[in-house]
């Protein structure tokens, strides 16, 4: 037999036995053994330090573009009209400060980490414990905020905490109750029959307005859908309501609605040369004409909104044998909510307010807020209300809360959608959430005494302030911004009032879900909707601020932007193309010499390159952003857990909205 053999006796399956015979090389064979398995062992180690080098240098360039491409985005960013113009400061100076005292605590937390202080609290102070002069004031510290600085914030995040689940309950109620309409098939019905297609006169005088100013994107398509609403002709007035600076785009405007009249269309432009009120003032001097009077209804279609032909048939019947019906609000639908994730996140916020809050407010109080378009007023119910009032920047909300008090019903159509689009940059989408936001708080100023004073039951009254206003509109943003953006973090250095797990993350998922229901496709951008909603709230509650105390930025009234698309695909440039040359024959064959020359200041006004726009840098997002990452970074010494994730990712969160990564990008 070999020298180093071996010979293997199997008595079972389970029971093997190796027996070594005349090896008296075996000692040798284990060294030479031993050796090729710690140069294999070498090598593998060598092989993966290699991998990891090679990954090393692909991170830092990674990283170092990152920084050069934030470090060009804040050198080309255009500050001019940063946020911080208008006059509440007072918040951004806030968290300037807050933040640079969480970075002075961080330092601090810094040295006890690595001289093995405890980070959160001590129960009682042993000055045997002190080891010096800067041991002896981080236990002082310590001792002094658990007595006396944590008490007030528990107290804070108590109250906030309590605000939440009250609107937490809110939302929770919504969500039963359009449950129930969904589960029992409840919806808005006519009484008696349609009218009668074969008799024209059965048919009510129907008077629609388009609202608009400097709208070059989308006053084409509009004016288009209003005018090819399925209605008689000699039963509906169209009227143009132009507010719009640009005297070359007044032309065309009046040059598209003459191309409509040739058509056999009953429709009129109208242009205010003094242009007070915004969109107020605009639909009251339209309501002012001497022929309003001989109209029943008035329908209401902001300029990028685009009807279907049967709009009025599906909407006007519901006024039928309803004489104390004054409002029919349709559906908005959205082309491009898949745009970019900017539009998808807003479309899951807008789809719970339709699908959710209209719905019910509807069925079951008959009032709820309109939305300022895509509806339908009894013109009976708009002038014994008041008619249109410029006192704030949501007209839309003013005229249905009078109504609402002058005893009013509204029918909200959830079947019935209107096309329009979402702000797809997040600057237009700022300054439409800052008016949404600023606006209702202005108005309840306003219109309190007459809730008050007025006859409806109390009930009606209780929903009005504590719902409709106070919830929704004042507490929503206070807690959101309160509790996610300030307590949160100073908890970070201040352990003794943290913040429960469920309060930072199960009651939060679970009303996110909620929120995202009607838009079940949107499930996978639960997070970042959720950080995204936190995020907005910044911009909410300093529009907030500005509303309750009519502050300078309350009155601003900004037209959101319109990029003019009329379906999901459609990108607004082939239909640039094609009107230019329409528009451009149409001025040469209706207007006289003067309106030639007009012809040749609109080429050369379009003949240069319009200048890039920049993105902007937004101040308070990216302090905020910083204030939470740091935070984040304490959380990380005192190992919280959830709490430095959530910190984390909504400091992100924060940084990608302040440096304008959101949303479309500009060149």
């Amino acid at each position: 037999m070999a020298p180093s053999s071996v010979i293997v006796t199997i008595d079972k399956s389970s029971n093997i036995s190796l027996v070594e015979l005349n090896d008296s090389d075996t000692s040798v064979f284990l060294e030479k053994q031993k050796t090729a398995s710690t140069k294999q062992f070498s090598w593998t180690l060598l092989l993966k330090a290699h991998r990891i080098l090679c990954f090393l240098p692909w991170i830092a360039m990674g990283f170092s573009k990152t920084l050069v491409s934030v470090k060009k985005r804040i050198a080309l960013s255009d500050n001019g009209r940063d946020e911080v113009q208008y006059k509440e400061r007072l918040i951004y100076r806030f968290i300037r400060v807050f933040l640079a005292i969480s970075i002075i605590a961080l330092c601090v937390e810094f040295i006890a980490y690595y001289q093995k202080w405890d980070l959160n609290f001590i129960h009682e102070f042993n000055p045997t414990n002190v080891t010096g002069l800067l041991h002896w004031s981080y236990m002082g510290w310590i001792t002094f905020r658990a007595e006396y600085i944590a008490p007030s914030i528990m107290m804070l995040s108590q109250f906030c905490v309590v605000l939440f689940m009250i609107q937490s309950l809110d939302r929770f109620i919504l969500g039963i109750g359009c449950f129930w309409i969904k589960f029992k098939n409840i919806k808005p019905t006519i009484d008696g029959e349609p009218y009668d297609i074969e008799d024209a006169s059965s048919f009510p005088m129907v008077l629609v307005q388009i609202p608009m100013c400097n709208e070059r994107e989308v006053y084409q398509q509009s004016i288009a859908s209003a005018c090819e609403l399925d209605w008689p002709k000699d039963r509906i007035l169209i009227q143009v309501l132009d507010d719009s600076s640009d005297e070359l785009l007044q032309i065309l405007i009046r040059n598209e609605v003459n191309s409509w009249r040739e058509k056999g269309v009953n429709i009129i432009y109208r242009h205010r040369f003094i242009r007070t009120g915004y969109k107020a003032g605009n639909l009251h001097s339209a309501m002012s004409c001497d022929y309003v009077k001989d109209y029943e209804f008035v329908a209401i279609l902001d300029a990028d909104f685009q009807p279907n032909p049967d709009f009025l048939q599906l909407t006007v019947p519901h006024f039928k044998g309803k004489p104390d019906v004054g409002l029919v609000q349709a559906r908005w639908s959205f082309v491009n909510k898949d745009e970019n994730l900017l539009t998808r996140l807003q479309n899951i916020n807008l789809c719970f307010h339709f699908e959710v809050e209209q719905q019910v407010n509807s069925h079951f109080l008959s009032f709820f807020g309109f939305n300022g378009t895509a509806g339908v007023w009894r013109i009976k119910a708009l002038e014994e209300s008041g008619g249109w009032l410029e006192r704030t920047t949501v007209e839309d909300m003013d005229i249905a809360v009078r109504a609402h008090l002058n005893g009013w019903k509204f029918v909200y159509l959830n079947d019935v959608k209107v096309l329009c689009e979402l702000p797809e940059s997040y600057e237009a989408y700022k300054k439409q959430q800052h008016r949404w936001h600023s606006g209702p708080m202005q108005l309840f100023r306003l219109c309190l005494p007459a809730i008050l004073k007025s006859k409806i039951s109390k009930w009606k009254k209780v929903n009005l302030i504590f719902l409709f206003f106070l919830l929704r509109k004042l507490i929503l943003p206070f807690y959101s911004f309160t509790l996610f953006c300030v307590i949160l973090p100073l908890t970070m250095f201040i352990p003794e009032a943290e913040l429960p797990i469920w309060v930072i993350c199960y009651v939060p998922i679970t009303m996110s879900i909620l929120n995202i229901l009607p838009a079940p496709k949107a499930f996978p951008f639960l997070m970042p909707y959720l950080l995204f909603e936190n995020t907005m709230s910044v911009t909410k509650f300093n529009a907030m601020v500005s509303g309750l105390f009519q502050l300078g930025s309350a009155y601003e009234w900004v037209v959101t932007k319109k990029t003019g698309r009329s379906s999901e695909s459609d990108l607004l440039a082939f239909a640039e193309r094609e009107s230019k040359s329409f528009n451009e024959d149409k001025i040469q064959r209706r207007l006289s010499e003067s309106g030639l020359e007009m012809l040749g200041k609109l080429k050369e006004q379009e003949a240069p390159v319009e200048p890039k726009k920049k993105n902007r840098i937004y101040r308070k997002e990216l302090a905020l952003a910083f204030l939470l990452l740091t935070a984040a970074t304490r959380s990380l010494l005192s190992a919280h857990g959830i709490h430095f994730y959530f910190l984390l990712f909504q400091g992100l969160s924060f940084l990608v909205v302040g440096l304008d990564l959101i949303g479309e990008q500009v060149a």
